[in-house]
């Protein structure tokens, strides 16, 4: 049977390239919002961390109806950590919107999530968006993906891919970019008319693979996919079994069955093959598990994440101001907030360690592990992380690390700054080409020596370098790469910064804070231009004498504190100090706080 009243569809690009702004014009001009209804932007980053940060984090399901057809569309994320997101959710459609942006062309992310949807053999259809930017190179870019779609042995039918020049923000589509667009009808009829309707079998046995799992307080676990084959209804008796793992076999019953309908989910008592639905009651649902019926299991293959690069350690908080600021402050609220946030995200592991207060964590990148901490934060957690480290691998004796593939747009007299950071950092130059007044830069680097670079190269850019990054492989290892040539001024003894102490502390580097925050001994309160730590006492006060009043000479200057977010921390932190995290603060401090100890260790080489 063929479904020619549905259309499943993922929309796919890299960060930045207009994915969440065109959903929101498709949903409007679906005819899901009222006439008169209030719309925000990207109506589909629903989190307050993605609408802060104006990306995507979580793929997340709506849909519409065009033409009576009822369109499921998966907004999926653009940045490399999320990867994962991306990954999981192409086994839920057959079809693949892929967004380019009309300047800036295909990018590092574009390619590897293309190369998802062609090795699962999806249709797809090329959308060039922000055609209405004044440096749009529509020529060019059309170019460069059909180079791509050949560099990725794409098949004939995929290179002969529909392209449809859109503007997002505009809500307007057209097949050919002299003629301006109205709507975006041409896109939704491209929809319609490529992506062939799906064959189903809905009258066999029940297979559903689940590519994604929500949790809600009152019904636990709602598992969201596609109904591979057959019907599934309300107290329905089922069964969950998992093609990776041998022996998951769990029974269960469906208390609730919904469907997606815009930025809704509907109760239905009944679905079939072809349709997108969440599902409820059954207790351990993982993402990856198939639900079949109890008397014909059979698993759908998953496809196969790619593995984490990065590390962390995240522990109990145990400095002096600990337990002040957080809610969940025990190793068991740690414990379970990380093992819970496993079953939502499939790149991420979670390992015990010989410590019973901390834990391994490893994920994608960077970001992807950030955005798990802040999460946490304002969750009421109170932890501390250790510096991100690459995770390494060893063939026939040979030790591997993780490569990045850095792609960097830069005006022409900032080249050399990149140049020269690469040279430090192993990098190896892959491609350079001229994009109108702007160089591109491509580089192969290891992922350890991205750590701190992102802020560094901001900087030297003066703000108007563009940065990208994807993972590009393991190669052998490269050798040392320093990982900061700066210091740390570190708080000598505990109490609440005075502008004395500071006022003499500043001439030593940049403080992180100011007067009248407290501090307690080994804390970071500072960065030091010496490649060697510093310890300050920014609690001294100035004291009476008899010559002059303690108060005399207070119009000291002090110098506006560098506050860094979580982010440049993470980058900040070196090997021997820890990041403390509270719903309130983010300090950095030395693993060893005693100074006297830490001095002792250093000097036999512990630290």
């Amino acid at each position: 049977m063929k479904r020619t009243d549905i259309r499943n569809v993922a929309i796919i690009a890299h960060v930045d390239h207009g994915k969440t702004t065109l959903v929101n014009e498709l949903l409007k001009q679906g005819g899901i919002f009222r006439q008169n209804q209030d719309v925000a932007d990207r109506v589909m980053d629903s989190g307050d961390l993605e609408r802060e940060r104006g990306i995507t984090i979580l793929a997340k399901n709506t849909s519409v109806f065009y033409k009576d057809i009822k369109i499921n569309i998966v907004d999926t994320p653009g940045h490399a950590d999320f990867g994962g997101e991306v990954e999981r959710v192409l086994k839920m459609v057959n079809g693949v919107l892929v967004l380019v942006d009309a300047c800036e062309g295909p990018m590092p992310q574009t390619r590897f999530v293309m190369q998802k949807a062609l090795e699962l053999n999806h249709k797809l259809i090329i959308v060039v968006n922000k055609i209405d930017r004044p440096d749009a190179r529509l020529n060019e870019v059309q170019e460069e993906i059909l180079e791509l779609l050949f560099d990725l042995n794409a098949s004939d039918d995929q290179i002969d891919s529909p392209i449809i020049f859109c503007s997002g923000r505009s809500g307007t589509a057209t097949t050919d970019f002299n003629k301006p667009g109205k709507d975006l009808t041409p896109l939704f009829d491209a929809i319609i008319n490529h992506f062939e309707p799906q064959e189903v079998d809905t009258e066999g046995p029940l297979q559903m693979l689940v590519s994604s799992v929500d949790y809600n307080d009152y019904v636990g676990r709602i598992g969201i996919g596609r109904i591979e084959r057959g019907s599934i209804s309300v107290n329905d008796e089922v069964q969950t079994c998992n093609y990776n793992v041998k022996g998951s076999e769990k029974k269960g019953k469906v208390v609730a069955l919904y469907q997606i309908e815009g930025l809704n989910r509907v109760p239905v008592e009944t679905a079939k093959a072809g349709d997108i639905v969440c599902v409820s009651g059954l207790e351990s649902l993982y993402i990856g598990d198939t639900i079949c019926t109890p008397t014909l299991l059979e698993p759908v293959p998953f496809v196969k994440i790619s593995e984490p690069t990065v590390e962390m350690t995240f522990s109990v908080n145990d400095s002096p101001f600990a337990g002040k600021e957080g809610k969940f402050v025990t190793t068991r609220h740690l414990r379970d907030r990380l093992f819970r946030e496993m079953l939502k995200d499939v790149s991420l592991r979670v390992e015990e360690t010989d410590s019973a207060d901390s834990y391994r964590v490893c994920g994608r990148g960077e970001m992807h592990l950030s955005i798990l901490i802040e999460t946490m934060r304002r969750g009421g957690y109170e932890f501390q992380v250790g510096a991100p480290k690459v995770l390494y691998k060893e063939e026939n004796g040979v030790v591997l690390e993780p490569m990045e593939r850095l792609v960097v747009d830069v005006p022409e007299d900032k080249t050399g700054t990149v140049f020269s950071s690469m040279g430090v950092r192993k990098g190896e130059l892959l491609q350079m080409e001229t994009i109108g007044s702007r160089i591109r830069l491509e580089f192969k680097v290891p992922a350890r020596g991205l750590f701190g670079y992102k802020s560094q190269f901001l900087t030297d850019t003066r703000g108007e370098g563009v940065f990208n990054t994807i993972f590009y492989g393991y190669e052998e290892f490269k050798g040392e790469i320093e990982r900061r040539t700066t210091g740390s001024l570190v708080a000598f003894e505990t109490g609440e910064a005075v502008t004395y102490g500071l006022f003499n502390a500043q001439g030593r580097g940049t403080l992180f804070i100011g007067a009248g925050t407290p501090v307690y001994e080994g804390m970071v309160v500072g960065v030091s231009p010496k490649n060697e730590d510093i310890s300050v006492n920014v609690c001294k006060k100035k004291h009476l004498t008899n010559t002059r009043a303690s108060g005399s000479d207070d119009a000291l200057r002090l110098e506006t504190p560098k506050i860094m977010s979580l982010e440049e921390a993470l980058e900040f932190i070196n090997d021997d100090e820890l990041l403390e995290v509270t719903p309130q603060n983010v300090r950095v401090r030395k693993k060893t706080l005693d100074t006297e100890t830490r001095l002792k260790r250093k000097a036999k080489g512990l630290e």
